[in-house]
């Protein structure tokens, strides 16, 4: 195990550092002070040390770039699909994953300072502040139990002092009767029997329940927090929009753009790839690729001059300006607009998105139907944010958060008297899945987050969580139902027991009819149970 952190074995914090701590066996490229160059292992790495990290290589520490530009895969700390673009000066991330170009790094955080560390440290804080659940199984049989003892003894008592002869006799077989019809057998049954039966009829729906708190707290959520990238959305960028200049078609560009971006292994150029091979479009093949980091990209396509990027590239390109306020739209619902340049003259704009699932928009419905209030917690900019929220209808929207001011925020909803359901796929989500009463992980998401929430959606689908409050209201009132049933026949086997109608009726209840009478209150409890298995979700 590396020195990144302390090992705690099947730990949330284990499963968070399994991805880099495998790659701490490989070693870290360290830089002396002579500029010669040495492998040494992750843990002999300090503040101060100036690390190589060669194209797709994990980042070994936290530190800020020295030398060299690139895209860098920050997805499991900030949630965001697309690569951040490093250069001199840049802040970089330990266990994120180098693009294609080399960095040179100086270590400013290393081991259990890192931000990685410091996340796993909050997941496992939250989840050991989490309060157990009080059971109401455990309330009954607290006042229970002790009842049915003293009845037993009074019974006993009462027998052997005013009973028909033979008195002791009678007081003996009678208190027995009232201890074996009262056993709290259906007691016992009831909660882990609709526990059990609700939490496979969820797995029958892709909703894994990790443990009877996240069912019982989850019908009682009041507000909804979810992540945006890969839980509203795909989590992958896609070609959104193609809208060619004067003189140019649609085809045109998104044709030319690949072509140029086919040099490129940023994920927007794979999107814009994607979309032109969606097309059957011909994809020629450009000469003299340059990437311009931060911008874009430039080359020759068919003798003639291309360049592809943002506005920072196309600066001094006068068509733009006609173009500006459609591209503020663009940008507006949530797009990364690129434009196209071709022999100096302005060709047109591509807008590439995250999209919003398809099953989103329903599922938000169905929670607001549900009660829930909904916010977005995400640690993309407001004005991205605010586009999805619009389209979803979503109530209130929290940006560029960063993973420990997400739990943060969680803690402040609380406060104000909220119970609060957390939805999120991401390493960066972790601690606020932690932090809240019930969280809901993605199936397509992280182990983290996953080992983090009570509820896992196997699909990724958020319609499962309005499924899973009714799974949830159904289990606790299948519960309910059993712990009346358990306590109305014990209310009225009991004083039969005792001999209450031998006076009037001459009846009394051997102790073998008792034990046959507690084995079908048993079975009351475990058909009750079994209703759930037909529950509608």
């Amino acid at each position: 195990m590396s020195a990144l952190v302390p090992e705690t074995p099947r730990s949330p914090a284990s499963r968070l550092t399994s991805s880099f701590s495998a790659a701490g066996v490989i070693p870290v490229r360290r830089v002396k002070a002579d500029g010669t160059e040495e492998d040494a292992p992750l843990d002999q790495v300090r503040v101060g040390n100036l690390l190589r990290v060669r194209p797709g290589e994990k980042v070994p520490a936290d530190g800020v770039v020295t030398e060299g530009r690139s895209a860098v895969d920050e997805s499991m700390i900030s949630g965001e699909p697309i690569p951040a673009e490093k250069e001199p000066g840049s802040k970089v991330v330990a266990a994120t994953v180098n693009g294609t170009g080399g960095l040179l790094i100086k270590a400013e955080k290393v081991g259990s300072d890192t931000l990685l560390a410091q996340i796993v440290r909050m997941v496992g804080e939250a989840q050991r502040s989490r309060a157990p659940i009080e059971r109401m199984v455990d309330q009954v049989a607290s006042y229970f139990v002790p009842a049915v003892v003293l009845v037993s003894l009074l019974t006993f008592a009462v027998w052997s002092l005013w009973g028909p002869e033979p008195k002791l006799a009678h007081a003996l077989v009678n208190a027995v009767a009232v201890l074996i019809i009262a056993c709290p057998c259906a007691l016992g049954l009831a909660t882990p029997m609709a526990i059990m039966v609700g939490v496979g009829r969820g797995a029958e729906n892709g909703i894994l329940i990790k443990n009877a708190e996240a069912l019982e707290i989850l019908q009682r959520a009041d507000t909804l927090v979810v992540d945006k990238t890969g839980t509203l959305t795909e989590g992958k960028p896609h070609l959104v929009a193609v809208e060619p200049a004067n003189g140019f078609t649609a085809d045109d560009i998104l044709r030319l753009a690949a072509g140029l971006e086919r040099g490129s292994e940023h994920p927007l150029a794979a999107a814009i790839i994607k979309g032109a091979e969606e097309k059957h479009l011909t994809i020629p093949t450009s000469q003299d690729f340059q990437s311009v980091t931060g911008k874009g990209v430039t080359g020759t396509i068919g003798g003639r001059k291309a360049a592809f990027g943002n506005t920072a590239l196309m600066a001094d390109q006068a068509g733009i300006a006609a173009m500006q306020a459609r591209i503020e739209e663009l940008r507006g619902e949530g797009q990364t607009v690129m434009l196209l340049e071709i022999d100096g003259r302005f060709a047109g704009l591509i807008g590439v998105a995250d999209r919003i699932k398809d099953t989103t928009l329903e599922a938000i419905r169905l929670l607001h139907e549900d009660g829930l209030r909904i916010i977005m917690l995400t640690g993309d900019s407001q004005r991205t944010a605010e586009a999805v929220a619009r389209k979803l209808g979503i109530d209130e929207v929290i940006a560029g958060v960063l993973p420990g001011q997400k739990s943060e925020t969680i803690k402040k909803l609380q406060a104000e008297g909220r119970v609060v359901a957390m939805a999120g796929d991401g390493i960066n989500d972790a601690p606020a899945l932690a932090q809240a009463p019930i969280g809901i992980a993605m199936g397509s998401g992280t182990d983290v987050a996953m080992e983090s929430a009570g509820v896992t959606l196997v699909k990724g689908d958020l319609r499962a969580i309005a499924r899973a409050r009714r799974l949830s209201r159904a289990t606790m009132s299948n519960i309910r139902k059993n712990l009346f049933l358990a306590f109305v026949y014990n209310l009225a086997s009991v004083p039969v027991a005792a001999g209450v109608l031998y006076p009037f009726l001459g009846i009394l209840i051997d102790p073998i009819w008792a034990s046959a009478a507690m084995g079908l209150s048993s079975l009351s409890v475990v058909g009750n149970a079994l209703r759930l298995r037909r529950a509608e979700l």
